[in-house]
């Protein structure tokens, strides 16, 4: 059967006032098709474009303003792996180098190490070597990771890993492979904030398989991209291709893989994803790395218990000038000195169509800041800026500070009570009841947790609770493991949970109180109700 003829058709990002330049968008395409495979039993043959490829490249070098120069300054490719990013990848490097008519260009490769940025050059440089036109005016320099092309003076370099301290870089294109990889935003920041601005069309070409860590500056391109393609947010500038699963979709569905690898067929075969599907089947210890690296979801590297789209349609508004003066009831999670303390107030509905309102608060200490992002890679630097978690002096939680805090907060809301480890926060405890707060002491057992634990996952599939989206919140209750009795009965597990839960745990203990005890001493739901039971 012949295959059908690939029908371009322009990306529905271009803007109305720039147009398509064919005769620019067929150098590019065969330019690159030009080019040879590399590895496999591809190797030797000619680069010849997949559809989606030769949309992208079209896209990308063929949509241009009325200047004559590209829309499109940022390329984000999420696509799951085996497809031949490493292939596409090398290609659009050695295009901005040696195709773009562009005077000494600087086209760097980038990775989160200088190994696997070694891999697209590696790609580039055996492309150089099996096209005669290219190895005749391209000098390869192996032990440097630089390729140069003597025609224009150009070069693509691979940078290593301390880049981010090196400013002074004149970018024509950059190539980040696997971006989900990226410890930090520091090597990203420097490399497309303002490096490029003596070009008139840079491109920083983006391609990566989708990751596990939400805090990531891929997962913050990821969301932008998405935001894109789903019509909530413009920028001319962006391209974003993202194939993949959709999140309530079946991972063991075939067709479900044709929708999420356009090169199915071609660059992977299908009983290669059928066997890695029947042996993620077999082992529930694979099924996230299936679904991330075949399926391109975004997952957990476990699975947690809080279903984060439930939390997230919870994200209602909390106006803290409108509970002034209402019933609540505090949580208390010292943790250590040197740690995320969290304080959090949970105010009981006054009628059946209120929520429960949530006010979360965070504390850290200030000298240990910028430790403590790059070692845990979370931005609390970022948070602390936006007002969600405050620092106090020194190395260590300064506990008088935070006392002073709750006690100010005594003044705006009436705080029934608060509940408290019992095991963490005895001197603090006492304190606050010289202070003139009712503190109540709580285990942290199956027996004291399982309910409120309970109470909040119920709360939270019915739309009854509404925590504003605070991003510390949400990135503690996105951490929990849950631990489970023989009785049925759950809590949070610190020890599984290798990220913080303070918040959440504060959060719960808050909300037993309220839910105990709500607005006045009427009995409590549990003994109305009885415990639930999952």
């Amino acid at each position: 059967m012949k295959k059908k003829q690939f029908e371009y058709i322009p990306s529905r990002f271009m803007l109305e006032d720039s147009y398509y330049d064919e005769e620019l968008a067929d150098f590019a395409v065969m330019f690159i098709e030009s080019l040879c495979h590399t590895k496999g039993t591809w190797a030797g043959k000619p680069f010849k474009l997949l559809d989606w490829q030769r949309q992208i490249i079209q896209d990308l070098f063929g949509i241009v303003k009325p200047n004559g120069y590209r829309q499109f300054n940022t390329a984000y490719i999420e696509i799951p792996k085996k497809n031949g990013k490493s292939e596409l990848a090398a290609a659009v490097a050695l295009l901005l180098c040696c195709g773009d008519g562009e005077q000494r260009a600087e086209i760097y490769g980038c990775a989160a190490d200088r190994g696997q940025a070694t891999i697209v050059f590696d790609v580039a440089a055996d492309m150089v070597r099996m096209c005669p036109a290219l190895n005749r005016r391209c000098k390869i320099l192996a032990s440097q990771k630089r390729i140069i092309y003597t025609p224009t003076n150009s070069f693509y370099q691979v940078l290593s890993a301390e880049a981010y301290s090196k400013h002074g870089f004149n970018i024509h294109g950059v190539v980040f492979d696997e971006l989900h990889t990226q410890p930090n935003r520091k090597l990203f920041d420097v490399m497309t904030k303002g490096s490029g601005d003596a070009r008139m069309q840079p491109l920083y070409f983006l391609i990566t398989t989708a990751g596990t860590d939400t805090n990531s500056i891929c997962y913050e391109t990821h969301q932008k991209a998405k935001d894109i393609l789903e019509g909530r947010k413009i920028d001319p500038t962006f391209y974003p291709v993202i194939y993949g699963a959709g999140e309530d979709e079946d991972w063991t569905d075939p067709k479900v893989w044709m929708k999420s690898n356009p090169s199915l067929g071609e660059t992977i075969g299908m009983d290669k994803v059928e066997a890695a599907c029947e042996s993620a089947k077999q082992n529930p210890g694979e099924e996230n790395s299936f679904r991330q690296l075949r399926l391109n979801q975004w997952v957990k590297q476990a699975v947690r218990w809080m279903p984060m789209d439930k939390w997230d349609a919870c994200a209602f508004p909390v106006n803290e000038e409108m509970l002034e003066g209402r019933v609540c009831y505090g949580g208390l999670d010292l943790s250590s000195t040197t740690d995320l303390t969290s304080f959090c107030l949970v105010f009981p509905p006054e009628d059946e169509e209120e929520p429960y309102y949530v006010l979360p608060y965070f504390w850290v200490p200030e000298d240990t800041l910028e430790l403590r992002v790059k070692r845990d890679h979370v931005p609390y630097d970022l948070w602390n800026r936006q007002g969600y978690l405050e620092t106090t002096e020194g190395n260590v939680v300064h506990y008088g500070y935070i006392e002073k805090f709750i006690e100010r907060l005594g003044e705006r809301f009436n705080i029934r009570d608060i509940a408290f480890d019992r095991w963490g926060a005895t001197q603090m405890s006492q304190d606050l009841e010289n202070m003139g707060f009712t503190v109540v002491p709580m285990g942290q057992g199956f027996a004291s947790m399982s309910p409120p634990t309970k109470e909040l996952m119920k709360l939270t599939l019915e739309r009854k609770i509404a925590h504003g989206g605070h991003p510390v919140l949400r990135w503690n209750m996105d951490n929990i493991f849950i631990r489970t009795d023989p009785a049925g009965n759950i809590k949070a597990d610190k020890a599984k949970s290798t990220e913080k839960i303070d918040g959440a745990i504060a959060m719960i203990m808050a909300l037993d109180r309220a839910i105990r005890c709500g607005n006045d001493t009427s009995e409590s739901v549990y003994d109305s109700r009885g415990l639930l039971v999952f």
